[in-house]
């Protein structure tokens, strides 16, 4: 919209194509390719197959598909708890104070997650917190590292809220709980669904902190598709990622979906 002139539209779609295509089209089209393939031995996979997707959506793959989503639903929902509760409160600190509670929110992202993994595990294998070999120790760290995400999405929120909503209501004589159940918490209902959405994209992907956590029974659908390829099975390693990332893809477009419909109402 802010090219008027057909040759600069024309021109900014080649630069978007030219940069799109070989650094995120490609990769992901390689993937489904060597899903449907059964040897690599030119520049692209060749030998017509479906079978590795029987094994990818059954069996350790199915388990650890359902143990993804698991995980990823829970670390949404507390991350967006924490993250909102967290949000709300800064705004009745001082510009200090929110300064430094961004700052703790932040600091997770801050550091590579193979660092955060391998802190929760440290601080989590001895009593009266011990979570090490339990799958809370791998929710614990999928929450850490999401969290911030929720923090900012919905702090960003609150700073575009207009605050004559919040004031009529309260000169109508409405308490701070009503305000905040019925006026803030409706107007922030689009970017909570948007931070619910990445959190739940992030914790699905999420492998360095899992890697360092997870216990035999609770194996995520990343590592799965690490140890595939890292056994050398790239075929079956990519018809799995393309389930995690089919599904994933399903799911944002369904909290997409409630977003578009709660803006509606």
């Amino acid at each position: 919209m802010l090219v008027h002139s057909r040759a600069g539209r024309w021109a900014t779609w080649a630069g978007f194509g030219l940069l799109f295509v070989p650094l995120f089209a490609v990769p992901l089209l390689v993937i489904v390719a060597a899903s449907f393939s059964t040897n690599w031995s030119g520049v692209l996979p060749s030998g017509p197959t479906v079978a590795h997707y029987g094994s990818a959506v059954r069996g350790e793959s199915l388990q650890a598909l359902t143990t993804s989503l698991v995980t990823a639903v829970a670390a949404s929902v507390l991350a967006l708890l924490l993250g909102s509760w967290a949000a709300l409160a800064a705004t009745a600190l001082g510009k200090r104070g929110k300064r430094v509670l961004d700052a703790l929110f932040v600091l997770p992202v801050a550091v590579p997650s193979v660092v955060v993994g391998l802190a929760v595990l440290v601080a989590f294998s001895r009593p009266p917190f011990l979570l090490n070999g339990t799958p809370w120790i791998v929710v614990l760290a999928h929450t850490v590292l999401v969290t911030a995400f929720a923090h900012q999405s919905v702090s960003a929120a609150l700073v575009r809220l207009d605050p004559v909503y919040e004031q009529a209501a309260a000169s109508l004589g409405a308490r701070p709980a009503h305000v905040l159940r019925r006026v803030r918490l409706p107007l922030l209902l689009p970017s909570l669904n948007a931070a619910a959405g990445l959190c739940f994209a992030l914790s699905m992907g999420e492998l360095s902190a899992t890697m360092m956590l997870y216990p035999p029974d609770w194996m995520p659908l990343p590592v799965r598709i690490f140890t595939a390829t890292d056994r050398g099975s790239l075929f079956t390693g990519s018809a799995v990622a393309v389930v995690l990332m089919g599904t994933t893809l399903l799911v944002l477009l369904a909290v997409s979906r409630l977003r578009t419909d709660a803006s509606f109402r």
